[in-house]
């Protein structure tokens, strides 16, 4: 599996990769344009990321106008549906009006910080991912 990590907080990135340090190849983008910037670039070497682990609170683009940008970029790759990557939104915003938002943009799954291994495993389990069961 192919995961980008875009997240700006250093602990919540080293934490995102002490759990997904098995599940396969894991890029890291620290704001909102690079994770674009990544997104394209591995479209174009026809090796597309499988998960998006997206915080919301980004500093340049927010995770919301990053989603966005992502969808309207597969659309227009004639990538869509089940054929497009899964976008995992997570952050410490609770309030309904950003799960909405995320929702309508199309995310797969919604996770308020903090993050425990168990809910991070079971959302994409959820997304029908395959996953190394390590401890």
């Amino acid at each position: 599996m192919k995961i980008l990590i875009v997240e700006d907080d250093p602990l919540s990135q080293q934490l995102l990769l002490r759990y997904l340090k098995d599940q396969g190849e894991m890029v890291i983008a620290e704001d909102g344009e690079r994770a674009l910037a990544e997104f394209r670039a591995a479209h174009v070497d026809s090796r597309p990321f499988d998960l998006i682990c997206l915080d919301i609170m980004l500093p340049l683009l927010d995770g919301q106008a990053v989603l966005r940008q992502v969808r309207l970029a597969e659309e227009s790759w004639g990538v869509g549906g089940l054929a497009g990557c899964k976008v995992l939104m997570l952050t410490a915003l609770r309030d309904a009006g950003n799960v909405m938002t995320a929702f309508r943009s199309q995310c797969e799954g919604y996770l308020s910080k903090p993050i425990s291994k168990e809910r991070l495993f079971s959302e994409i389990r959820s997304l029908g991912l395959p996953l190394i069961e390590n401890e």
